[in-house]
């Protein structure tokens, strides 16, 4: 496998994503940050259809989710309160596909995305061969 995905000891153990991510491969692929373009208005349905098409994109260049090696999710007037919906977003996303996707992430609030009605978007990098 081209991703090793580490928690190292001394910092925080936590189940929606690891620390590091060591990559060995030698393609590495970019995403643009993908958004739900045809979903409802609520962050976990968006943020369900933006991993969706994550998998998508990852898929027609090859690779799944065990290559992630970086996620970074944007959301709209991002506030504590709102993780739990992001989180089921999530979940319901790796329940609809099957797969679990715990690259090291990040998340950043941010005033708005590049159409009012998008609460959510997902930024990936990927690593194959």
């Amino acid at each position: 496998m081209a991703v090793t995905l580490i928690n190292p000891e001394g910092l925080p153990q936590v189940d929606v994503y690891h620390h590091v991510a060591v990559a060995s491969g030698s393609r590495t692929i970019y995403l643009a940050g993908q958004v739900a373009w045809d979903a409802e208005l609520d962050l976990a349905t968006q943020t369900e259809q933006a991993y969706v098409n994550v998998h998508t994109a990852l898929r027609a260049a090859g690779a799944g989710f065990a290559h992630l090696v970086r996620v970074r999710v944007y959301v709209v007037d991002w506030a504590p309160e709102k993780m739990p919906e992001l989180v089921k977003g999530i979940e319901n996303a790796m329940a609809r596909l099957g797969e679990r996707a715990t690259p090291p992430a990040t998340l950043i609030g941010v005033a708005s995305l590049d159409v009012p009605e998008h609460l959510v978007e997902v930024e990936a990098v990927a690593v194959i061969d």
